[in-house]
């Protein structure tokens, strides 16, 4: 029986996530997906046009999952507490998922899109305006644009340190707990601007 396109285009996506998961995100290339899967290299291409495609996909994946993995946190009163379990809960997924995340983080550093396309900036910024809604319970005296730029610092800084959490091979030259670096700077950050806005 001849399978749908969008049937092989799904698999070809969950192969892609097993091969990432078990193997690295460095060895996900059109030849080791071809050969887990069974389908031809043109195959691939076809579903997907290129490889950043199929890796985009994949991120957007990746991305949904943080997502459900945020939202369920029930929020407390205090929008302190709150970033900082944001904050703990982006860590876990990221130190349980590095793979993936390596996936997503070095994507941004290497594919060649001009511009990211609205679903995936959607996403993004769906985990962000979870931040965000506790951000502007502290600081809603700033105008618009400078909670708009604080957050994307913040964001942006979480985001470059998240590629610290994926690498285990600075773990000897430091003992400190990822965690407890990513909630020092989210709280030295935050009281920075406390100050600021004084």
């Amino acid at each position: 029986m001849t399978q749908t396109k969008d049937k092989i285009h799904q698999d070809l996506l969950l192969k892609g996530r097993e091969l990432v998961l078990q193997r690295g995100a460095d060895f996900l290339t059109a030849r080791k997906l071809s050969e887990a899967t069974g389908a031809s290299v043109g195959t691939i291409y076809n579903q997907f046009g290129n490889m950043d495609n199929f890796v985009l996909e994949q991120n957007m994946m990746t991305l949904d999952d943080l997502y459900q993995h945020l939202a369920v946190l029930l929020p407390d009163t205090n929008p302190y507490k709150n970033l900082n379990r944001y904050i703990d809960a982006f860590v876990a997924f990221v130190l349980n998922q590095p793979n993936l995340w390596f996936l997503l983080f070095n994507f941004h550093l290497k594919s060649n899109f001009d511009a990211y396309p609205k679903a995936y900036l959607r996403k993004l910024l769906k985990i962000t305006n979870l931040w965000r809604s506790q951000f502007v319970k502290i600081f809603g005296s700033l105008s618009a644009a400078e909670i708009k730029v604080s957050l994307q610092v913040l964001w942006l800084s979480m985001f470059s340190l998240s590629s610290y959490l994926t690498l285990t091979t600075l773990d000897k030259m430091s003992r400190i707990n990822k965690k407890t670096i990513c909630k020092l700077l989210l709280n030295t950050y935050l009281a920075g601007l406390s100050v600021l806005k004084k």
